[in-house]
């Protein structure tokens, strides 16, 4: 069967995968927002007019994006596929930017910033997500095709330069690419790779556990991440590499090409810049209001493009008080009208700031919806205003699949002690004690119980004849309660630990499932990147993760391998 006709219908059990599912709800640190969305994004309309309740509802959307869209899809795709093909894509992508010249061609969009090695692991989720969503259009007679935003214009360098995995001593470990890379102020697309990273791609190797999948691993990563090549183009090559055979389309905003394309939209943006600021501070003031929070903090003053100087580095303008725009340096100050203008001449000087960047994207490509994150989710919350102030469709944001995955040394663990993924996140301390308390010594554990009982009921005892002789005394008699309550949980403390240190296999193998599975009180997803996988099992990971994805599902998924 072909990727589009199991696009809908394939689950992971014909694939042999065991998949449980769990609520966000259920998962620590989600705001308000992002329950509230997948709940019901359509009750949240005032935010997110385009919002759909399910995927299957999407083409409705296809006459309103396919009238907006206006840009040249011929020099769109031509440079689609002079990228792709230089970046190795296959016959399945190329068959893809043939396929989005069609007039009645949309794009499922997702994307990221170039990772190293290609970044956390939600960043094949998101891409995958994009390519499920595009078959599944494509078979109800919506033609789709999936492309990837490699945010290369961000740059927050640090938090692209490092990769963490799980080393082969079953512990988090990272490596990390010289900072020496970067400058301040650079695209992270535009860092050169130089000779150190070597290095990096050894002391990767090294960690790792060696495996029959090893020599496939290394020359994936020595092909992708040559010296003299930028990080945007070996993030490029290293995703084709990996999804190339789903026909995946990536895109680097920042080729020439696409920004003389997106010009009109930056001029226009340029000319709007009081109007869009305003907007965003008066819907962030909404937020607020409606007990969520706004992910972008708004000014009245900003300006939605980044303006890039000779060396390449990119610098925010602000609005003075005489109406000018002017850099943080001050050396430079335009008028909303100069700028306009300058972005029409010369767009490779200008990139979009959070605010405006998926507007770009949905100008330059037919988007008939986004995957994201949480975070994305609530940008979305403020930037439909932008939409709407430059006419453009608003786009849908759909979250992206979210999954964990349990190898099976790890799941036989989980199994032993009775222990589920909700249940690391109370901490490593108190599953340790409940580990203890249920099996490792459960015996004493229960002598503990009985003792706290029995002395707690003579406590009470004792407290009824004290009231009827000096309340005072049974007054008393409570503080000694809690005291004695004290010394008790105190030692009990003490025994779980004592247990623990006589039994160190299942506290090694507890800790090791922390930092495998909720790694820096997290979900996997948001550490570990795909080498740890990709050597513990080769590629055939990125089949089962494909496998994985539900898009009918607004759970977080529980992959056991």
């Amino acid at each position: 069967m072909s990727t589009v006709e199991t696009a809908c219908y394939s689950t992971p059990e014909e694939s042999g995968l065991r998949v449980e599912t769990l609520s966000f709800d259920r998962i620590p640190h989600q705001s308000r927002l992002f329950l509230d969305y997948l709940r019901d994004p359509v009750a949240l309309r005032e935010f997110y007019p385009s919002a759909v309740r399910f995927h299957h509802e999407l083409p409705a959307r296809a006459p309103e994006v396919l009238a907006a869209h206006k840009t040249d899809r011929k020099q769109l795709c031509d440079a689609l596929k002079d990228m792709n093909a230089a970046w190795g894509a296959g016959g399945q992508t190329l068959k893809n930017i043939q396929l989005l010249r069609d007039a009645d061609c949309l794009a499922v969009v997702s994307g990221q910033q170039a990772g190293l090695f290609s970044g956390p692991l939600y960043t094949i989720y998101k891409a995958l997500s994009a390519v499920k969503l595009a078959g599944c259009l494509t078979q109800r007679n919506t033609k789709a095709v999936p492309v990837f935003w490699i945010a290369t214009e961000d740059h927050d360098f640090p938090e692209v330069a490092k990769a963490e995995f799980i080393g082969r001593d079953c512990r988090l470990a990272h490596v990390e690419a010289s900072s020496e890379l970067h400058t301040e102020g650079q695209p992270v697309g535009c860092v050169i790779i130089d000779n150190s990273i070597a290095a990096v791609v050894d002391r990767l190797l090294e960690l790792l556990p060696s495996s029959e999948f090893t020599p496939d691993l290394e020359t994936l990563l020595r092909d992708a991440y040559r010296p003299g090549r930028s990080y945007g183009e070996a993030f490029a090559r290293l995703m084709t590499s990996l999804l190339g055979q789903y026909g995946l389309i990536l895109l680097d905003p920042l080729d020439q090409r696409l920004k003389a394309l997106a010009a009109p939209l930056y001029a226009n943006a340029a000319l709007r810049a009081q109007e869009i600021a305003s907007a965003i501070e008066l819907r962030s003031r909404r937020l607020l209001e409606a007990g969520y929070h706004a992910q972008v903090t708004a000014s009245e003053n900003s300006f939605p493009l980044f303006l890039h100087d000779a060396a390449g580095a990119r610098h925010a303008l602000t609005r003075s008080p005489d109406g000018k725009y002017t850099t943080k340096r001050g050396d430079e100050s335009y008028t909303a009208a100069e700028l306009s203008s300058l972005a029409l001449a010369q767009p490779e000087r200008f990139s979009p700031n959070v605010t405006l960047r998926a507007v770009v994207q949905d100008y330059l490509l037919p988007t008939i919806a986004y995957y994201g994150g949480a975070a994305e989710i609530a940008y979305f919350a403020q930037t439909a205003e932008v939409y709407r102030l430059l006419e453009r469709p608003i786009t849908p944001i759909l979250p992206r699949s979210s999954l964990t995955m349990i190898e099976h040394h790890v799941g036989r663990v989980l199994e032993r002690y009775g222990l589920k993924l909700q249940d690391l996140f109370v901490g490593l301390e108190n599953v340790l004690a409940r580990v203890v308390e249920e099996h490792l010594g459960a015996k004493t554990a229960k002598s503990f119980a009985r003792t706290d009982e029995s002395v707690n009921s003579e406590l009470d005892n004792l407290r009824e004849q004290l009231r009827s002789i000096d309340p005072t005394l049974a007054d008393a008699l409570e503080t000694g309660r809690r005291k004695i309550n004290y010394q008790l949980e105190g030692l009990r403390t003490r025994f779980h630990r004592s247990q623990m240190s006589r039994d160190e296999a299942a506290y090694r193998q507890l800790v090791r499932a922390f930092e495998q599975l909720y790694p820096n009180k997290e979900l996997q997803e948001r550490h570990i990147n795909a080498t740890s996988l990709l050597a513990r099992h080769g590629r055939y990971v990125i089949d089962w993760i494909y496998n994985a994805i539900n898009i009918g599902s607004n759970e977080h998924q529980i992959v056991y391998l």
